[in-house]
């Protein structure tokens, strides 16, 4: 507990001191983590081959290649984020300066997921250091070679104090989590996450839930069919399906079950080659217990495709599921694994009603050349986001929210949301001294004639079937202010 303490309490301090507060530094701390991010590049890739087997070209396109994006944007934009927002005023602040300033929160937690163990640090980190904030980073000790790199290179570029690294598992994140935080970030599972917001709670200390669900993916007979089962096969079975928006399962009509079966199985080969264990693309499960939890998953379920297994290299062939129960253990739970159950529906009206039955999944996916159906299903449903005709893909734009609602989270970030994320909007007032007589209008004692006028200027209720009752309004006024002056004169 001592030591938990006194990470938090250096970080406090350090972020009392200001020093993290001047864009000026703020940037050099980016720019340091991008220095970091290109010269230890080698490093993280072994880090994730270790932990997921994953190959160089994917790592860097999965994980590197979005946090270097997201740090070029942030620092190219910075300057316009943070600067003071001045909003629109009606005439009783007509002389007066007001803005919406963000400042930093204060002193903020981000604890990572193993599934992308480098962006799912590195991208909130990126955020938080942008608005300002000192950062506690806690890398998942699932993904333990990253967690390992990541606690090794942080110091070594970045302020010590305002930017500490804890390793560990649940002990240590328990402990960590009994310090008071300004705002935490969390990336993981919804069990985890209940645990994370009562904890928080204790403090009131607001939180952004980056949870997960089973995100459906609803197929339409009038579609691209190749086009579409090669973009969810890329999207399902990437990362071996530990992917939080990766497609969870299909709906499509009974007729189209068995083509959809097959393009999937034609496009795994084109992906992975005949021996998929052996293809460089394809990852592994992340340890023996995950390994186990997706078997059980697959039990008593009808295999269409894959289905074959080696514990020992904790390998799961890409699996699909045909004419599956609604009511199977497959659907009761996210499968975080690269097993697709497809369940068949008549109509657009049964998908919807089978996804609006369930909790709210973290992305939602749906395939149609009939854009009349897609708006029909994006205004029928709801979800942390959404893409059509693809899978994945709206959490690749920064200019979009990435997050869950509901059960898969709240709050979100990604480029300018990340910033907004770990920044307090505080809205600023400057008044001028001199025009006191406007304020007439709100000190006693009041009149009907002020009244009226309050209305037709603040409300704004004027139009041209008033305009001589604003005449008439205004002058009555003026008479009332005027007499009201010389009354205390």
């Amino acid at each position: 507990m001592e030591k938990m303490q006194q990470i938090v309490g250096r970080a406090r301090a350090a972020f009392r001191s200001g020093r993290s507060r001047p864009l000026e530094f703020r940037i050099q701390q980016l720019k340091a983590l991008e220095r970091m991010v290109q010269e230890k590049e080698k490093e993280i890739l072994a880090a994730l081959k270790a932990d997921l087997n994953k190959s160089g070209p994917n790592s860097f396109t999965q994980e590197i290649l979005g946090v270097l994006g997201e740090l070029a944007l942030t620092m190219e934009k910075l300057p316009s984020w943070a600067a003071p927002h001045h909003v629109k005023k009606d005439l009783l602040f007509l002389r007066d300066e007001a803005y919406i300033n963000y400042e930093p929160l204060g002193v903020v937690l981000v604890i990572g997921a193993w599934n992308y163990p480098f962006a799912l640090v590195m991208q909130p980190l990126i955020g938080a250091i942008a608005a300002g904030n000192a950062v506690v980073v806690k890398p998942s000790e699932v993904s333990e070679n990253t967690a390992r790199l990541v606690a090794e290179l942080l110091p070594q570029y970045l302020d010590k104090d305002l930017y500490a690294v804890v390793t560990g598992g649940v002990p240590e994140t328990t402990e960590l989590l009994t310090q008071r935080f300004d705002h935490i970030l969390y990336t993981g599972n919804s069990a985890v996450g209940r645990i994370v917001m009562a904890a928080a709670a204790k403090h009131l200390t607001p939180v952004t839930l980056e949870l997960g669900g089973k995100s459906p993916c609803y197929i339409d007979k009038d579609c691209d069919l190749a086009v579409a089962c090669r973009r969810i096969t890329w999207g399902k079975y990437m990362n071996c399906g530990q992917t939080c928006i990766a497609p969870d399962y299909i709906l499509c009509d009974p007729s189209i079950q068995s083509k959809v079966v097959e393009n999937i199985k034609a496009t795994l080969k084109e992906f992975y080659g005949e021996d998929v264990k052996s293809s460089p693309d394809y990852e592994r499960i992340i340890n023996q217990r995950h390994f186990k939890r997706i078997l059980g998953l697959m039990e008593g379920q009808k295999i269409a495709f894959g289905g074959e297994t080696d514990e020992a290299a904790r390998f799961i062939a890409p699996t699909i599921l045909t004419d599956v129960s609604p009511e199977s253990k497959v659907m009761e739970e996210e499968i975080f694994g690269p097993v697709l159950p497809i369940v068949t529906v008549k109509s657009v009206e049964e998908a919807i009603e089978f996804i609006n039955l369930r909790e709210k999944p973290l992305a939602l996916y749906v395939f149609s050349n009939n854009k009349q159906l897609i708006r029909r299903v994006i205004a029928e449903t709801s979800s942390g986001g959404m893409t059509a005709n693809d899978v994945i893909m709206h959490s690749a734009l920064p200019e979009l929210p990435f997050g869950g609602v509901g059960h898969s989270g709240m709050g979100a970030y990604h480029g300018r949301f990340s910033f907004e994320t770990f920044s307090h909007r505080r809205s600023c007032l400057i008044k001028d001294f001199r025009w006191e007589v406007v304020n007439r209008l709100r000190y006693p004692p009041g009149s009907e004639e002020l009244m009226q006028l309050t209305k037709l200027f603040l409300l704004k209720q004027c139009n041209r079937n008033t305009v001589g009752q604003l005449i008439s309004t205004l002058l009555a006024a003026v008479k009332a202010v005027v007499a009201k002056v010389l009354c205390l004169h």
